[in-house]
């Protein structure tokens, strides 16, 4: 099951809004294939898994056991049910990460492979399968875009300088050329990426993958606009509660990446609407400035590096 959650990680870019699967088929004490989900709308785990078994080992296949993060699908969307082409193939067990919450399967894929007399087992590393598709269990289960707020934060705590918009002012620059990059790559994790009115207007920030390869997320501001202020392509809400709802109904965003500013930020945690939030922390001193949103208490809090950058990672 670890070697299906490795191999899920593969299709983090560009699988969604399908979740990240990977499944692994063993005979006796053998990998005879393993696959993962790489793009939406193509071949599933399951599906890439049996076509990468050999010719010579097809006929182990009705005595092997096949490994798969997230329980096979049993609807047909664009690609047909996983689990109909599990039984067809004869493989006799099925060993299964965690149940998908997705409306269409919910168990059903399990019920399909027991109905077929095939052996299944639920469960295995349940928390790390889960963790693994957390943006989409959570787009399921709550009916919104998971939410992830990110921010750099000086040494003495602020995450700009004071600055007035008629003067044109560049914000201060906390990241460093290589923390860039887990900005972007944070940003091509994400559907879409949020600012608020006020860093759309002063920053005009252009909310792009140009440091890392992937898709760029719809790019989302808060608060109203006046016309002819959007840039093309963008999208604007009022609010934070229609924002969510537009996006995960109509736009079928699965995950939001908050970028700021401050105030922006700080509403999505008082609303308790977040799922974990990324703090880089600068060296540089800007003495005072546009504090840090704050953070509620009792919420965990880990210290990681990434790119040269130490950054805390709260998660609720």
């Amino acid at each position: 099951m670890r070697r299906c959650i490795e191999l899920a990680r593969y299709g983090q870019m560009h699988a969604a809004p399908n979740p990240m699967v990977g499944a692994v088929i063993v005979h006796g004490n053998r990998i005879i294939g393993e696959g993962y989900h790489a793009v939406c709308g193509k071949g599933h785990a399951e599906v890439n898994a049996i076509a990468s078994v050999r010719a010579a080992d097809r006929a182990l296949l009705c005595d092997s056991t096949m490994y798969v993060s997230l329980e096979p699908c049993a609807h047909y969307g664009k690609t047909p049910p996983c689990a109909r082409l599990i039984v067809k193939t004869g493989i006799p067990r099925v060993v299964v990460g965690c149940v998908d919450p997705f409306a269409k399967v919910q168990g059903r894929g399990i019920a399909i492979l027991r109905e077929a007399g095939v052996e299944v087992e639920v469960g295995v590393l349940d928390a790390e399968c889960r963790a693994l598709n957390r943006r989409f269990i959570t787009a399921q289960t709550k009916r919104r875009p998971y939410i992830t707020l990110k921010w750099a934060r000086s040494a003495d705590g602020f995450i700009d300088r004071w600055r007035d918009e008629a003067e044109g002012e560049a914000a201060a620059r906390l990241s460093s050329e290589a923390s860039l990059m887990r900005v972007h790559q944070l940003r091509a994790m994400h559907q879409a990426i949020l600012v608020g009115h006020n860093t759309l207007r002063m920053d005009r920030p252009q909310l792009n993958v140009r440091h890392w390869a992937g898709n760029q997320p719809r790019r989302v501001v808060l608060g109203r606009v006046a016309e002819g202020e959007l840039p093309a392509g963008w999208l604007a809400y009022a609010d934070i509660d229609t924002a969510l709802a537009e996006l995960y109904r109509t736009e079928g965003v699965q995950s939001l990446l908050v970028e700021g500013g401050q105030q922006t930020l700080q509403s999505f945690i008082d609303q308790g609407l977040w799922d974990e939030a990324y703090v880089e922390l600068s060296p540089v001193v800007l003495g005072s400035g546009v504090p840090e949103p704050r953070m509620p208490v009792g919420v965990t809090l880990n210290e990681e590096q990434y790119f040269g950058a130490t950054v805390w990672h709260y998660t609720e």
